[in-house]
């Protein structure tokens, strides 16, 4: 019952993967906190009854997922990978078809361009190819160009496409034999619900899991506004190792990649290089998961009325369109936490990264 109701807390209206661990945090249970997120999300300003995912269509979506012949993996179970569940936005649930097993194992991303070059394409299957046998399984997000070509590499070795859409639904269209070859020998995986096709604000929470999952990314091909240096920036963010392949300067695919090594990435030139960079000829063990359990917390800290409201007229004071730091206020930051949840329920807070948050406009 308490995992139906993890997916019920986090398909609900206005609740992310960070609201959804500060609600946890809060309330102790995800019972608990669909109780109070009417509540919450009124003293944040929504003037309507926010949107809670039913039971019944949390019911409907993992018997879809098992119908599928696949498995929806919550943070605190045996089987979520321990370097992903280690993130703060980690996905409370990720479905996954296909062989799950392989999330297990030592991971490395591989991304670039849609439209990488033959010889970028050629390198990133063979790139892929050694690292799968050297015991990585090689992650990406199953964009044409170098991605397909990273998933082609290691298919036989192991590899995960990260979907960002449903994990049943295919994107590109192009890559349907491909999906199909990677849910036969690797693994499909996504946070987002069955069915869903994806949209462009998807596919940096995509980029997200690709990073998070690995503990390192090669970037292969990548204009200066290529969503792959998205993912590298992600991955600097989550302490993973970034690694790029050098272009030549006429070729505006490599001047993402050229930028990332002026900016410290490791340069590498081949599985060697890759090896060396992580210190070792060959994947370590995985380590014992350091993903935190999601078990009752400490008492939460009460605040009478008159201190919340006097701090959310603090706290909007401060906000508006442009991104600031959650530290601003001299308030205590548990008070911060609880207003901020407030707003976020009622769709009125927009966080970035770093920790920052604005107001969100219509």
């Amino acid at each position: 019952m308490e995992k139906l109701d993890w997916l019920r807390l986090i398909r609900s209206e206005n609740v992310g993967p960070i609201t959804f661990r500060q609600l946890i945090d809060r309330f102790g249970t995800a019972g608990a906190a669909l109780d109070a997120l009417p509540e919450l999300a009124r003293r944040g300003g929504l003037r309507r009854a926010i949107k809670i995912c039913a039971q019944s269509a949390a019911e409907r979506e993992m018997a879809a997922v098992d119908g599928l012949g696949g498995r929806m993996i919550a943070q605190c179970e045996p089987g979520y990978p321990a370097p992903l569940g280690a993130l703060t936005d980690a996905p409370p649930l990720i479905s996954v078809l296909g062989h799950a097993h392989l999330l297990e194992r030592p991971c490395i991303a591989v991304v670039g361009a849609r439209n990488g070059s033959a010889n970028g394409i050629r390198f990133t299957e063979r790139l892929a190819t050694e690292l799968a046998a050297a015991g990585f399984v090689v992650a990406s997000g199953l964009a044409r160009g170098i991605d397909a070509a990273a998933h082609r590499g290691a298919l036989e070795g192991g590899t995960v496409a990260v979907m960002a859409g449903g994990v049943d639904v295919v994107y590109p269209k192009e890559n349907t034999a491909l999906y199909e070859a990677i849910g036969a020998r690797g693994a499909l995986i996504s946070e987002m619900r069955l069915g869903l096709s994806p949209q462009a604000r998807h596919f940096p929470n995509r980029n997200r899991i690709v990073s998070g999952l690995a503990g390192a990314v090669i970037v292969i091909e990548a204009t200066l506004r290529s969503g792959s240096l998205i993912t590298a920036r992600l991955a600097g963010e989550q302490g993973r190792d970034v690694l790029a392949v050098p272009g030549h300067p006429l070729d505006p695919r490599a001047r993402g990649t050229n930028k990332l090594i002026r900016e410290g990435a490791v340069l590498i030139e081949g599985a060697d290089d890759v090896l060396e960079a992580l210190g070792g000829t060959s994947a370590p063990q995985m380590r014992a998961p350091e993903t935190p359990q999601l078990g009752p917390p400490p008492p939460s800290q009460a605040f009478d009325e008159d201190t919340v409201a006097k701090a959310r007229n603090e706290v909007a004071g401060l906000l508006g369109p442009t991104p600031v730091g959650q530290r601003s206020s001299r308030l205590s930051p548990a008070l911060v936490a609880l207003i901020l949840l407030e707003l976020e329920l009622a769709g009125r807070l927009q966080r970035h990264p770093g920790g920052q948050v604005s107001l969100a406009f219509d």
